[in-house]
């Protein structure tokens, strides 16, 4: 039995009419609750953002749909996606993120989920749901470091039905340019370069010409010197080679 329908039969019984009122309020907010649909997100990519310079898209899509949220990201929070999604990456050096990831180790805190609850202004606000010893604790968080520490406990990500239907969008509103929209797609699922082609380009700097052996050697030498920009473009180039 739901402890708060046997309060209130309790409360029915007892005669009680303000405890009864009472209950009665809270066990309807708590359906109210309950009843809010929770919509699985995973991570699609990160992209220049078109309209802040300096920002980053981070796209979410929809587990069990085609619906996809863009949330505008800080450069530094792009970064520190990319790299925990990116498994050949290791930074010599704890990033803030992989602090807290130690920190909450070394004390048995566990996060158990990101939820994006509220979307006001463009800004969407999210809570981290944690764990130790078996308590359950919610804490607020900007939605981007919300969801880079998620991918450091492996949590999932969540949102509510009304966000998503509120800002969610469509990639492929037009089946007959499928092939065309696969390829932006395609530029989106690259996380770990996070939009840094366009400055690639213009610095001239590739690696073409190097062998597998020197950039592994390469990749080695801008990973320990925290270059990660640089290290995502030699992975990408080593990525090609051993298709």
């Amino acid at each position: 039995m739901c402890p708060i329908k046997g309060c209130l039969d309790l409360a029915e019984k007892l005669g009680s009419d303000s405890l009864f009122l009472l209950i009665k309020i809270l066990c309807r907010n708590t359906l109210h609750i309950t009843n809010m649909s929770l919509v699985k997100l995973t991570i699609k990519g990160i992209s220049y953002s078109q309209t802040q310079n300096g920002a980053y898209a981070l796209i979410l899509n929809e587990v069990d749909g085609d619906r996809k949220l863009p949330i505008v990201i800080g450069a530094f929070e792009a970064q520190s996606i990319a790299i925990a999604l990116e498994k050949e990456i290791k930074p010599p050096r704890p990033l803030t993120h992989d602090l807290f990831k130690n920190f909450a180790d070394r004390f048995d805190i566990v996060v158990k989920q990101v939820i994006i609850h509220k979307l006001v202004d463009g800004v969407f606000y999210s809570s981290i749901i944690c764990e130790r010893d078996k308590i359950e604790e919610i804490v607020d968080a900007r939605t981007s470091d919300a969801i880079a520490l998620a991918l450091r406990f492996a949590a999932p990500i969540f949102t509510y039905k009304n966000i998503l239907d509120k800002a969610g969008i469509y990639l492929k509103a037009n089946p007959l340019e499928t092939e065309k929209e696969d390829d932006a797609n395609d530029i989106l699922s690259t996380p770990e370069t996070f939009g840094m082609e366009e400055e690639s380009n213009q610095s001239g700097e590739t690696y073409t010409k190097h062998s597998i052996s020197e950039l592994h050697e390469l990749l080695e030498s801008a990973v320990e010197n925290e270059d990660y920009e640089k290290a995502a473009k030699i992975r990408d180039e080593i990525s090609k080679r051993e298709l």
